[in-house]
């Protein structure tokens, strides 16, 4: 997962009805400035949460931003240059919902990589379906950035994903401009996954060496492992099962941990 400094700094978390100033900040007409709330473009899951999403998407400068990643979907705000592309790719479990909202673009779709018998021309307003296990791009065919939010359902790319440029993107995935083979699931390759769970894998071997049962462990870490997948930090997973137990939500986990 990167996150870098690209992010725009701010974004109004109301209606866009107000003007923008020189600092790129919105502000509704006939109120003082910093009336309302300014909202960083950042990943916001799996919190509630309100914004406009047609002038958040027109604000972000980096190829993708993810905005809200929940249990069951994730938002992402894209920004693709003059001749450029989204990237050929295939998704086997996620459907997708991409909408323009800035610029015009040609879209590909094809049951094989080498068969995107789908094409249409795209444009401001036009929204994009591609069904799980669909190839499919998107090329910006006009002079502008064309602006886009996707969403994925389930959640594709790891809680607060940025990706400054497309290189960033296919770097954190483990790709290459040619396509290397390597498998990426959920935005990372397994051997990305396995470093990512590193600091899990250490807990566990720390309560192996204090004498904790193997059920209690593997209750845990198991746990924290679906945490991950939904989105979760391995840190924040972890403090999340751990809290589970020191506070009795859990009487399993309790349980478990007094068994010899």
């Amino acid at each position: 997962m990167y996150v870098g400094p690209y992010t725009h700094p701010y974004y109004l978390n109301q209606p866009g009805y107000g003007y923008r100033n020189s600092a790129g900040y919105w502000s509704a007409p006939n109120q003082p400035y910093g009336y309302y709330d300014r909202v960083m473009l950042k990943d916001y899951g799996s919190n509630p949460f309100v914004i406009n999403i047609n002038e958040a998407t027109k604000q972000n400068q980096n190829y993708r931003t993810a905005l809200w990643t929940g249990s069951n979907l994730q938002v992402t705000l894209m920004s693709i240059p003059p001749g450029g592309d989204i990237g050929l790719e295939v998704h086997p479990n996620v459907d997708q919902f991409l909408r323009i909202e800035q610029g015009q673009g040609m879209a590909q779709m094809g049951d094989r990589k080498n068969n995107l018998s789908f094409e249409r021309n795209v444009y401001d307003d036009d929204a994009i379906i591609v069904p799980a296990g669909t190839w499919h791009n998107v090329t910006n065919t006009g002079n502008t950035p064309l602006k886009l939010y996707s969403i994925y359902a389930p959640p594709n790319h790891p809680f607060g994903t940025v990706h400054a440029t497309k290189a960033d993107a296919m770097a954190a995935e483990g790709e290459n401009s040619e396509g290397n083979g390597s498998t990426v699931v959920y935005g990372k390759t397994p051997d990305e996954w396995v470093r990512y769970t590193e600091f899990l894998v250490n807990e566990g071997l720390e309560d192996v060496k204090r004498g904790i049962n193997a059920t209690h462990i593997l209750q845990e870490f198991i746990l924290m492992g679906l945490l991950v997948g939904k989105g979760y930090t391995p840190e924040k997973a972890y403090e999340t099962v751990e809290e589970w137990e020191r506070t009795g939500e859990s009487k399993l986990l309790q349980q478990s941990k007094k068994m010899q």
